[in-house]
């Protein structure tokens, strides 16, 4: 049997991962303290050259561990974006190659369909977790450099009322913001500039230009929206940014720069200045915490893409 690719779209709650990358660092820096910057659940163990290594609970870890037990098959799981611990996705892409065996019931071939293939994999996934849907693609898809745009969202709860249900999902803040302000803010960021003004410092990349194609502020109706956040007296406020790609934390200083300008601790020309000066420590924005940020979606071309 050939070779089958399959692209699978990923939604989950980030709160009680270690991101989305595959973690097993050695048992012994491990040690009853957790590894820095982790929840340090462990899932397993296993030994890697000789060397004991636990394995924290990742979203790469029980998706891969679930399409493996649907198809029998220790295929890779490949995702499309490395979500931080605590962020939360509607729209991951991630990919694996199927090589199917018939006659042993190993891998799973296209014609047995996709469909089948979503319930057999959902129903190994814990409640946190859900494919939303498969397609099938060629076997050299590249979910992570055939990515052509990605978009996020942070969403912000403002003012004296919080939102009790919803905490998980939103960066609470006391002040009111100003969401006229921040939209206005948000469009100067839009076109392609030099953003290591919006990136942690010692980011580790080559080039910190990037393409921003849409950035605006706006206060959603929490009642509708896709995870129910809302409540009484709660305003919320998403941060909606799409791109050609994404720097170490860009979104979440994004997000926190526009908030101060909400507050009226910075202006919109002070934004102009700090996209000028692509410099970090000329930006007074704070970087915002994980549990606002949200991966949308991410599209591949003329391909289509699935939302």
């Amino acid at each position: 049997m050939e070779r089958v690719g399959y692209r699978l779209v990923v939604a989950y709650d980030g709160t009680d991962f270690c991101g989305w990358q595959k973690q097993e660092p050695p048992a012994d820096e491990f040690g009853d303290g957790g590894v820095e910057g982790s929840k340090g659940e462990v899932v397993g163990r296993v030994v890697k050259d000789g060397v004991e290594r636990v394995q924290l609970r990742t979203v790469q870890h029980v998706l891969e561990r679930a399409v493996r037990d649907a198809l029998r098959e220790e295929v890779v799981l490949t995702g499309a974006s490395r979500t931080d611990s605590g962020v939360h996705a509607w729209g991951l892409s991630a990919c694996f190659v199927s090589e199917p065996m018939g006659e042993k019931g190993v891998g799973w071939p296209a014609d047995r369909g996709v469909e089948k293939l979503v319930k057999a994999v959902n129903g190994r996934l814990p409640r946190d977790v859900w494919v939303r849907s498969v397609e099938v693609v060629g076997d050299d898809f590249n979910v992570i450099g055939g990515a052509t745009s990605k978009e996020y969202t942070y969403t912000i709860a403002c003012g004296e009322a919080r939102p009790i249900f919803g905490r998980r999902y939103v960066w609470h803040t006391w002040y009111d913001l100003d969401v006229a302000k921040m939209n206005e803010a948000a469009r100067v960021l839009i076109g392609e500039h030099d953003f290591a003004g919006f990136a942690q410092i010692n980011h580790g990349r080559k080039t910190t230009v990037r393409e921003i194609f849409d950035c605006s502020v706006e206060e959603i109706d929490g009642g509708n929206d896709v995870v129910g956040i809302g409540g009484d007296g709660v305003k919320l406020v998403r941060v909606r940014v799409s791109g050609s790609g994404f720097l170490y934390n860009m979104v979440r200083i994004v997000a926190g720069t526009l908030v101060e300008v909400g507050r009226g601790k910075m202006s919109v020309d002070d934004v102009r200045r700090v996209v000028a000066e692509a410099d970090r420590l000329s930006n007074r924005g704070m970087t915002l915490p994980p549990m606002g940020l949200r991966l949308e979606w991410i599209r591949y071309g003329d391909e289509g893409y699935l939302e």
